[in-house]
């Protein structure tokens, strides 16, 4: 083989050789980087998955304490518009006291005006803190109002007692007021000096409430009743009486022809109300006629 050839081919060799090298260590130079960012890249999105938790227990605690300013502030607003407005109705109910007493329709607007704003001025002490005594009518206007309220209830609950065995315990607000005014009469005034009206009536009722003594005022038709047994009218017993107020009595032919009513449930309703006392029976003439005593 000829020098030069040798020579030649021992060069390329060595370039070979070179290359070699050189290429090994451009990519091993290459592959470091790529091994820093695979190895580094958890630990950036750790860092940022907490700062992210962190930003969001940081705004919940801002909300947080934003509400609680919030309510602490419509807190004290509420608290003070509420002492105004009880300053305000101390200066009115000490202005009219005199005709609050003395004045039915004034006293049931003055109370009509208190229940609308969320004020029960009948509101038992029990309901109330014991260092601020009574109701509010007690409170602001003395026990002079407060406990006319509840003597009516009581004397409304002797009128019921006494009545219970002619009408079965269901008799008309407005028999109870004429019966009352008429002892009231009787008896120089009772010692109140105060006009009875059947909002009085209504609201000396509702004090009865919590004793769970089976007083009710319902509606009958156009009528206001006082239930004074604890059995409720169903909506058959409710309309015989509702009849009986417009057409002053009723009869079972009166049932079936204006109220649909087969003969045995007109019966079978009829007979459920005399057997409460509710109804009186009629069998002078034709055919028989039932009368409501509360409705005389």
């Amino acid at each position: 083989m000829p020098c030069g050839t040798t020579s030649h081919n021992s060069t390329s060799h060595r370039a070979i050789t070179m290359h070699h090298q050189l290429t090994s260590h451009s990519q091993s130079f290459t592959l470091q980087p790529s091994h820093l960012q695979i190895n580094l890249l958890p630990n950036m999105r750790r860092r940022v998955g907490l700062a992210a938790l962190d930003r969001r227990a940081q705004d919940s605690q801002t909300r947080s304490t934003h509400g609680a300013t919030l309510r602490r502030t419509h807190q004290s607003e509420l608290t003070t518009q509420l002492s105004v407005f009880q300053a305000a109705l101390s200066t009115f109910s000490t202005q009219y006291s005199s005709e609050i007493r003395q004045n039915p329709k004034f006293r049931s607007e003055f109370a009509r005006m208190c229940t609308t704003i969320g004020i029960d001025p009948l509101a038992a002490s029990s309901n109330r803190p014991k260092e601020k005594g009574g109701s509010i009518w007690s409170e602001l206007l003395g026990t002079q109002v407060n406990d006319f309220y509840f003597e009516l209830a009581v004397k409304i609950v002797e009128v019921c007692r006494d009545t219970r065995s002619k009408n079965g315990g269901l008799i008309s607000v407005s028999e109870v007021q004429s019966t009352l005014l008429k002892k009231d009469q009787s008896t120089g005034g009772g010692g109140t000096g105060l006009q009875i009206s059947e909002d009085d009536i209504i609201r000396s009722v509702g004090c009865l409430k919590p004793l769970g003594s089976g007083f009710e005022v319902i509606k009958i038709g156009k009528t206001n009743m006082i239930r004074s047994v604890p059995k409720e009218l169903n909506r058959d017993q409710a309309k015989v009486l509702e009849v009986i107020q417009v057409l002053g009595f009723v009869t079972i032919g009166v049932l079936v022809d204006n109220l649909g009513w087969i003969a045995p449930r007109a019966q079978a309703v009829v007979d459920d109300l005399m057997a409460e006392a509710y109804l009186w029976v009629d069998e002078q003439e034709g055919e028989t006629s039932y009368w409501a005593p509360c409705s005389l």
